[in-house]
């Protein structure tokens, strides 16, 4: 399914600071991620296996604040980032960031939206083989 909320990003001015509030307040597990300078946020019951294992579950992760990045962002999926890009300025928004790889994963974008608001977009890399 696309066009659903998969992922969300918090920026932060002091990482230890940042990780440490919602450690202690929400229980997210943090874990930095390897090559990247990027936390990755774990919200709910998740195993390395099978990844989350709990309906509706979302996760997210964390970064330095810097432009574009400022402000909490939420990630839409979509099936294809260059075509959803093409729509978005069609309807007056804005490219901010196009089409990047994450590692062998998948692909992420950003966007402003017809109101300003910096948004995600999330691609799911091509199974290998």
């Amino acid at each position: 399914m696309t066009g659903r909320v998969v992922h969300f990003e918090v920026p932060f001015d002091d990482g230890d600071r940042a990780r440490g509030f919602y450690r202690d307040i929400f229980g997210w597990q943090i874990d930095a991620m390897p090559g990247f300078d990027y936390s990755v946020v774990t919200t709910g019951p998740s195993s390395p296996e099978r990844g989350p294992t709990e309906p509706g579950y979302i996760g997210g992760g964390m970064m330095q604040r810097e432009a574009p990045i400022e402000a909490p962002v939420i990630t839409i999926d979509t099936p294809d980032i260059e075509s959803t890009l093409a729509k978005v300025t069609a309807a007056g928004g804005a490219v901010v960031i196009g089409k990047q790889p994450v590692g062998e994963m998948g692909f992420t974008a950003y966007f402003t939206d017809s109101e300003g608001n910096l948004v995600g977009l999330w691609e799911t890399a091509a199974p290998a083989g």
